[in-house]
């Protein structure tokens, strides 16, 4: 989510830039006050119609000289024209490597400009975008791979520890003697494209080789295709984890990003502005796909890409560097900025605005972060993938009790309500209940699982966040806890299932039970809970090797406790919330 600002405005405002600006201060009226837990946003603005690629076209025609994307680490400048040029070459190069309408792409890796070219590339195509987390090991990489059918891999040979081309070998071992675009794999039948986007290796396209590969035949393929799509056909599959340990591809439309990049923009005040927004989130999560790219395109703000993955100097060098207006982040990214030791040599004095969203933020952390860094337009964001994602948003001139208690106030077009999670019936106002959500925002559903979506989502088109919560008469939101038991480790949604079942395949392992623990820094973190078996020692560097390379080292707990038993209720199950409170006593949080 993104906002900004150059200095003061000057007095040559137009009415209908103090017509835009009023949307993003605009605060509910005394007439509007809520009266039950039910509230709907306001139905003022229309939904946009428009597919992802019209909106990146008519953008590039306004500002054609604008600078769209920057990454800053890679030297990586493009403007809105030259962006819209190399997206319509890349989408043609695809065509002409044989990928067709509604099939599957997945991205593989961190923040590099040529994922934001395979979003727009793929969406001008209506070729499905499959976000994957650049940390995903085999195990979790085939599982994506399989349950979305992905005939196209893009990602670089390797970042940090992560050696892609190596991981993919394990499941592909038949790569490296195939042909570029001829791979046929046993474990993953569905995979024929294979993309590296830095060396080119056996049985691998290069990126070069892709924006070459189109021909006027293929453009004019591309503008037929244009033609054809439908702002509710699907665009992006994000996977969400599942509690039952397998995660869960929440499908979405060019519908529900475009209106919740529009929507977005329009709150934070950006519409049309030539603003500058730095975005260290990773682009695989929705804060960084729409709040970055999308309100980019959209709105013709200019978007920072500061790092590859997170590093908290590199997005305050961004800003400093860059005079940027706004900044966004989970509350994690923030901490780790203010507490830089070099912090003050940073000058912060552009910044005006930014969002915070991902996991809960606590009231000081959002205080020091509007007066530290500059930003007292800042605001909280809440959603989740599957509202895609923003479903409640701060006005930036919130009252600093709304900003530091709420979530903020419901967005446009979008009903939310409260409900006891036991019975289904609605609570009163300010008591807490299960938060739902219905309208344009919610997702097509899971791929390939309506089971899934059945359970998510409700007959009357009720999505179910699983998430406690509490509305006031004003229609702000005060998130309160999950029902279901899902950590939020700095910003990541880790289920404790995922991690429980694997630990399991520890021979040492008789049961184990995973919660997450206060942090100061994470929000979250994991604590394994682990009854070993009957004569077998076991220690906490074992369980971490143990983990290491198998999942992704942000599901890797943090602490490892042996325990004899677990607080049981009387009829045997296992009571979380009281493990939770042992362990953060035990481990003196």
């Amino acid at each position: 989510m993104c906002r900004a600002l150059q200095g003061c405005f000057n007095n040559s405002s137009t009415s209908t830039f103090r017509v835009l600006r009023a949307l993003h201060t605009r605060v509910p009226s005394a007439s509007s006050k809520v009266t039950n837990s039910y509230v709907q946003g306001s139905l003022d603005t229309p939904l946009l119609t428009k597919t992802v690629g019209q909106c990146l076209e008519e953008t590039a025609q306004r500002f054609p000289n604008r600078e769209a994307v920057i990454f800053c680490r890679d030297g990586v400048r493009k403007t809105f024209a030259q962006l819209k040029e190399e997206v319509d070459q890349a989408a043609a190069g695809l065509l002409a490597l044989g990928l067709k309408k509604g099939d599957r792409l997945g991205v593989w890796g961190p923040n590099k400009y040529e994922w934001v070219l395979m979003q727009f590339a793929t969406a001008q195509a209506g070729i499905i975008l499959v976000s994957v987390n650049p940390a995903y090991q085999a195990q979790e990489l085939e599982f994506v791979l399989r349950k979305v059918g992905c005939r196209a891999l893009v990602f670089p040979t390797q970042f940090k520890t992560q050696r892609y081309y190596d991981i993919l070998k394990e499941l592909c071992p038949e790569l490296e003697k195939s042909s570029p675009g001829g791979v046929k794999s046993k474990r993953l039948p569905d995979l024929s494209i294979v993309i590296t986007v830095d060396s080119k290796l056996p049985g691998t396209f290069h990126m070069d080789e892709v924006m070459q590969a189109g021909d006027s035949s293929h453009m004019k393929q591309l503008r037929v295709l244009q033609g054809m799509q439908s702002n509710t056909d699907p665009i992006n599959i994000q996977f969400t984890s599942g509690t039952t340990g397998s995660p869960k591809g929440a499908t979405l439309s060019h519908r529900n990003i475009v209106n919740n990049a529009n929507l977005i923009g329009q709150r934070l005040g950006i519409t049309g502005q030539d603003y500058r927004c730095v975005m260290p989130a990773p682009l695989y999560h929705c804060l960084g796909s729409v709040g970055g790219s999308m309100v980019m395109a959209l709105h013709g703000s200019s978007c920072f890409f500061s790092s590859p993955s997170f590093e908290a100097r590199a997005a305050l060098d961004a800003v400093s560097r860059e005079r940027c207006s706004f900044l966004f982040g989970t509350p994690t990214m923030y901490i780790d900025m203010l507490s830089q030791p070099d912090f003050d040599s940073y000058n912060l004095s552009s910044l005006r605005g930014g969002v915070i969203a991902g996991s809960p933020v606590p009231p000081e952390i959002m205080k020091t972060v509007m007066t530290k860094m500059h930003m007292p337009e800042m605001v909280v964001a809440y959603g989740t993938t599957e509202n895609s994602p923003v479903t409640f948003m701060g006005f930036p001139n919130d009252s600093i009790t709304r900003k530091t208690e709420t979530v903020g106030h419901i967005f446009p077009h979008t009903e939310a309500k409260i409900e006891d999670p036991n019975t289904g019936k609605p609570v009163p106002l300010n008591t807490p209940g299960e938060l739902l959500i219905r309208g344009y925002c919610v997702m097509l559903g899971y791929w390939d699982d309506p089971a899934k979506t059945r359970e998510a989502v409700t007959a009357d088109k009720w999505y179910k966040t699983g998430d406690l919560a509490s509305l006031d008469e004003d229609g702000y939101c005060k998130i309160i806890g999950r029902c279901k038991d899902m950590v939020i480790r700095g910003g990541e949604n880790i289920y404790p299932a995922e991690i429980e079942q694997f630990l399991h395949t520890h021979p040492k392992v008789e049961e184990v039970q995973v919660v997450g623990v206060k942090d100061t820094r994470m929000g979250e973190e994991i604590c394994a809970c682990i009854r070993v078996r009957a004569g077998q020692d076991c220690t906490e560097e074992e369980i971490k090797a143990f983990c290491k390379g198998k999942i992704s080292h942000f599901k890797i707990p943090r602490y490892v406790v042996f325990v004899a038993q677990y607080p049981l209720t009387v009829s045997g199950k296992i009571q979380k919330y009281k493990l939770r409170e042992q362990m953060e006593k035990h481990l003196q949080l």
